[in-house]
């Protein structure tokens, strides 16, 4: 069998990984960048305890470097802007093992390093074909501006992300449902003042800043805040540091060191920031009558609240992996993999709202530390098949 995985992202990489050595496969990557092309990448993650166990079991090598060059996350805490504390837990008590704080950059330069030999750089896809058999053929545009073809495929993966070429080629346009609601994510590289460590959000009314350090020294912020309409955009007069400061500030006095510290970074790093707007698409596992299989945020991109979209991704990646290489089918993905994704999605977007306009953050926070969204949250972290609970 030919499979050829489009992106050297988190699931094209992790499946790439699984299937080079895999009886029977032949497996080759295509991606758009040069190679090293993400080592500047991004900002920040936060790995949920559900990837790093699916990476222990079904690639523990990933598993260990990805250890190695991290953080760990063992704990999730909520304030108020003042200092309030409405929520706090160790992630102990819902997961089997911690989750891990890196750069976006670490996390590719990590899951390509074994993969790197079995993947074409430089090499967009503009488009598919067929061949006499009926196999899909992609066509791609080098770096150089040539236009190449590398024969037919079985199998073609979509590894490339939220606005997938090869997701755009098969079904069309993304769908895209926004849900009124700013955000901004910054790294902050030298975070030596850092008045925190480990994951926390911090509230004002429904705008929230989300932050914790990273290795070497330096730190990841996020902010959200509400939009006019549901589909609203992020407007001129938000993207200013005056502005996204004051949206942090209490009604009364001053806010808390973390939040300070927070406030403090936004104007001189502001250029840095990068915008996006919070919201989902939905779920597309296959397409072309079985040719084409969807992993990572091609296939289901979701809110990013309880930073689940590499974590997903990481479970598509390994998952897909070890079904594929004991020749299973996509049904069988598709069986392991839809109704994890489906509660993964619902549960995100359900505690998202702390962050919609309109609800009461601090009240919604506290509701967390109850019974069912504990057990829901154990269920995350925790419920991720082993190689012997697939095909």
């Amino acid at each position: 069998m030919r499979i050829g995985v489009i992106g050297a992202g988190v699931a094209g990489s992790l499946v790439v990984d699984a299937l080079r050595k895999a009886p029977g496969v032949s497996v080759k990557g295509f991606e758009r960048v040069a190679r090293g092309g993400h080592e500047e990448a991004g900002t920040g993650l936060n790995v949920g305890p559900n990837a790093m166990k699916a990476l222990r079991l079904h690639a523990p090598e990933a598993h260990d470097r990805l250890r190695a060059v991290s953080l760990p996350w063992e704990s999730w805490f909520i304030d108020m802007v003042d200092g309030t504390r409405v929520f706090d837990i160790q992630l102990s008590q819902v997961a089997e093992e911690p989750g891990i704080r890196l750069a976006w950059a670490e996390l590719y330069r990590q899951l390509r390093t074994p993969v790197n030999d079995h993947f074409a750089f430089q090499h967009t896809l503009v488009a598919l074909e067929e061949d006499a058999a009926g196999r899909l053929v992609p066509v791609f545009k080098t770096g150089a501006g040539e236009t190449v073809r590398d024969g037919g495929f079985d199998l073609l993966i979509a590894g490339d992300g939220r606005y997938s070429a090869l997701r755009m080629a098969t079904i069309g346009p993304l769908e895209v449902e926004f849900m009124g609601v700013g955000m901004w994510r910054l790294l902050v590289p030298d975070a030596s003042d850092c008045p925190y460590q480990d994951y926390g959000q911090w509230f004002h009314r429904n705008n929230r800043l989300l932050s914790y350090r990273l290795p070497g020294g330096a730190a990841y912020i996020a902010g959200s805040f509400g939009l006019e309409t549901p589909d609203g955009e992020i407007l001129p007069e938000h993207r200013t540091a005056q502005y996204q400061r004051s949206l942090f500030d209490p009604d009364e006095g001053a806010p808390c060191a973390a939040v300070a510290w927070m406030q403090k970074q936004i104007e001189p790093l502001f250029d840095d920031i990068h915008w996006a707007r919070l919201q989902v698409s939905p779920l597309e596992r296959e397409a072309a009558n079985g040719r084409v299989l969807f992993l990572g945020d091609s296939a289901h991109a979701m809110v990013p609240t309880l930073g689940q979209g590499a974590t997903q991704a990481i479970e598509d990646g390994t998952i897909a992996g070890t079904i594929l290489a004991r020749g299973g089918s996509l049904a069988d993905i598709g069986k392991a993999r839809n109704e994890r994704v489906s509660f993964v999605r619902q549960f995100s977007a359900d505690a998202s709202d702390t962050i919609l306009p309109g609800t009461d953050a601090a009240e919604g926070s506290r509701e967390k530390m109850g019974p069912a969204f504990m057990a829901k949250l154990r269920r995350l972290y925790t419920d991720v098949p082993g190689p012997d609970d697939l095909i």
